[in-house]
């Protein structure tokens, strides 16, 4: 793990975009989300919360990992209903945000909700949060409310 860490810091030092990888959370990754969860929000959500979000057959969770190991860098999670989806969270670890990994992120889950035959996908954002709110519209979302 000291490996791949490194590695995301160099990357963040030199202002490269590490390479990576999108792939469906486990329950066992629960405490990872609660840690990068805590860095990104006031109020974040439990372990057990957590646990019990991506074991839910009615939730898509899916996370970026850096390339080739375990190091969780950003995580995504919806509930799907009836052919609908809401994203619950997003979090991507602040010190890669601005990288693009969001969209990565975003993206790779959005194709996930599709093969789920997901027709439509909601969100609520702060409206003072310009960065998600700019995420949200390079990613096709509109404002209905």
């Amino acid at each position: 793990m000291l490996a791949s860490q490194f590695r995301g810091r160099i990357a963040a030092l030199f202002g490269r975009r590490p390479s990576v990888e999108v792939r469906p959370l486990e329950p066992s990754s629960a405490e990872l989300c609660y840690g990068l969860h805590r860095q990104c929000f006031a109020h974040a959500w439990s372990p057990t919360e957590f646990e019990t979000l991506t074991a839910s057959s009615a939730n898509l969770a899916d996370g970026a990992y850096i390339e080739g190991t375990s190091e969780l860098v950003g995580f995504v999670v919806s509930r799907i209903v009836a052919g609908e989806a809401e994203i619950l969270t997003i979090a991507v670890e602040p010190r890669l945000r601005g990288q693009g990994l969001g969209r990565q992120l975003l993206q790779a889950h959005m194709a996930a909700l599709v093969s789920k035959k997901v027709g439509a996908v909601f969100l609520e954002v702060e409206d003072t949060n310009a960065a998600a709110l700019a995420l949200y519209a390079r990613t096709g979302f509109e404002q209905i409310g």
